[in-house]
């Protein structure tokens, strides 16, 4: 152990004495091996190397995912590279894996390799592009290869690898981001549809909007949300002419959108709005009220909703699955720390004192399962009494979002209740209003 100490200290020197020294160079990377081929990384996106052989393992994860592990206090998601690209894996005795820490943008990645080599520093000019030579990777994720000292190194492109991956979903089920580090894609100019000032009336310009939602901001206009769509542009397009009804970047795709959004998207309920949805809540006659929260995040809107229930129904065994397909968020949840000033009344009952801050009690803690899951993959779950999507279905592409209407009809049971977005509507011939904004729930006519 003191000598895979030694390494990783070894290792780590060397890495900052080759960030400092100045050399004939203007492009550093930190080398590994995956599969016997030699790869790099570019040393600007390399926080740090470590070592671990303990990762806490996270339900209905990719099978790349190893998991999350603890740095230093900062909960990270856990990458290997070799499930990642469909390499072997070499079984390791002491099960102690070797990984990079990466920084991309502002989020940390844990990155499992074989073997990390060293620090190799070389002149940009004699990287070559990929070539579909190097076939046990997908070229996309290549950003060049490069041949130093008799060892040719491929070099990847990890925020491709981190970044684009999370474009290239069709979308992320959660409905306003939490900061703009989160996985929304911001597309270059070029992607937003070409405006046409010569286009007459407001249909056309309102055809405009629709078109450029989904690329700018992965709202994806349908039956589902075309009422408020037309309500809103009369609205936003007063006093606007010609290129003003366009939408040309991320920045007015977001005004637009302001007013879309339920009540306190992103953060605890209040005491007004968890009053109404206490309210519409029925009897229910069974002993066990099974829930399914679809975006739960950080779990601000789960543990809203978990004491609303526990107060609405403190005799009965309530069984909440909240799902997100952002694993740095979903990993957080269950351990996340309060300041019981900030929080709204009906959830201080449910909350005790921990050394570091206040948490919720062991009860509600109980009732939750934070899983890690993208809605647009099947979910095996039992007959559900809610389902408590808010603004989840005007994310996913129109073509998803009827095969997960029909997931809801499927999964719920007779009189089980969906919440989704106070701006969001289901199909009245197969769906009843039980209540509209700011709390829209329906329930599946008989």
């Amino acid at each position: 152990m003191a000598a895979v100490i030694k390494d990783l200290v070894q290792v780590n020197e060397d890495l900052q004495k080759q960030k400092d020294k100045v050399e004939d160079v203007d492009f550093k990377m930190i080398t590994f091996s995956l599969a016997g081929k030699d790869y790099g990384v570019d040393i600007m996106n390399v926080k740090e190397i470590a070592k671990a052989d303990k990762f806490t393992y996270v339900p209905n994860a990719a099978s790349f995912v190893k998991g999350v592990y603890n740095l230093r206090g900062d909960i990270i998601p856990i990458v290997d590279l070799r499930a990642f690209f469909h390499l072997p894996v070499e079984k390791k005795d002491d099960g102690v894996e070797n990984m990079l820490i990466l920084r991309i943008e502002d989020r940390v990645y844990g990155t499992v390799v074989d073997k990390i080599d060293k620090v190799v520093g070389i002149n940009s000019d004699y990287i070559q592009p990929p070539h579909p030579i190097f076939g046990d990777i997908n070229i996309k994720f290549i950003s060049g290869v490069v041949e130093q000292q008799g060892d040719l190194y491929i070099i990847l492109d990890v925020i491709r690898i981190f970044s684009q991956s999370e474009e290239d979903k069709s979308a992320k089920p959660h409905a306003v981001p939490e900061s703009s580090s989160d996985a929304f894609y911001v597309p270059p100019v070029s992607d937003v549809p070409a405006f046409d000032p010569q286009a007459s009336g407001a249909e056309s310009a309102l055809d405009f909007i629709r078109q450029s939602l989904p690329t700018l901001r992965r709202f994806y206009p349908s039956s589902i949300n075309d009422v408020w769509i037309r309500e809103n542009f009369a609205d936003w397009s007063i006093g606007r002419s010609g290129p003003e009804l366009q939408l040309r970047d991320v920045r007015e795709a977001d005004e637009f959108l302001s007013r879309f959004y339920s009540p306190h998207s992103g953060g605890f309920w209040d005491d007004d709005y968890a009053a109404l949805v206490k309210e519409i809540l029925p009897s229910f006659s069974s002993s066990t009220i099974q829930v399914w929260n679809i975006g739960c995040g950080k779990g601000y809107e789960t543990y809203s909703f978990g004491c609303i229930l526990k107060s609405r129904y403190p005799d009965t065994q309530i069984k909440i699955w909240a799902n997100d397909n952002d694993i740095m968020a979903v990993s957080q949840a269950p351990n996340m720390i309060y300041d019981l000033d900030e929080m709204p009344e009906y959830c201080r009952a449910y909350m005790v004192r921990g050394p570091n801050g206040y948490s919720f009690n062991q009860a509600v803690k109980d009732m939750i399962l934070f899983e890690y899951h993208d809605v647009l993959n099947d979910n095996s779950l039992p007959p559900l009494d809610i389902i408590l999507a808010r603004d989840i279905l005007s994310f996913v592409p129109a073509a998803e979002q009827g095969r997960m209407v029909a997931q809801f009809s499927e999964k719920l049971k007779s009189k089980g209740l969906v919440f989704i977005g106070k701006n969001e509507e289901l199909d009245e011939r197969e769906w009843r209003s039980v209540a509209r904004a700011p709390v829209s729930v329906f329930t599946r006519k008989e």
